[in-house]
């Protein structure tokens, strides 16, 4: 009888295990989604506010850059998990070589994410000149990214 017991709570807690392992994986379309919508946050603070001020199409305005810039440092961080090889065959507008040439994508990200921590940096110097130079600097680092790596839209 105990041996029985063994038996059956051995089996129901091995297969608990696969159970919470088949739920903990998240599902490639999932990771999309994930890493689209951290991508488009970025734009949003990058190219909606940021790139316009460094551009002289709206006014600059110091509490908008630091607040964007610290969202940036978090966002720029949050998309390239969502790059699983198991994402490859999902349709987004990620072009092959994000998947084959990964030395090469991992170098831009790290460039991104170098970027924005500059501009994170200088944001808090008050020197609005170089403020904007790192927008522009942050800004054509997310595009030699987005000119090898992703479709043209």
């Amino acid at each position: 009888m105990n041996g029985r017991l063994f038996s059956i709570g051995l089996a129901l807690m091995l297969g608990a295990g696969y159970s919470l392992t088949a739920l903990s994986q998240v599902k490639p379309a999932t990771l999309v989604k994930q890493r689209q919508a951290a991508m488009t946050l970025q734009s949003k603070y990058l190219w909606g506010q940021l790139r316009p001020m460094a551009q002289g199409k709206i006014p600059y305005d110091a509490n908008v850059v630091a607040r964007n810039t610290t969202y940036l440092d978090a966002l720029t961080k949050m998309a390239w998990d969502g790059f699983a090889p198991s994402t490859k065959d999902v349709k987004s507008g990620a072009l092959p070589p994000v998947f084959t040439d990964t030395a090469k994508f991992k170098e831009s990200q790290d460039r991104l994410q170098s970027e924005v921590a500059k501009l994170v940096a200088v944001s808090k110097s008050g020197d609005e000149a170089a403020v904007k130079a790192q927008i522009l600097a942050v800004d054509k680092a997310c595009g030699s990214c987005h000119e090898s790596f992703r479709e043209k839209q």
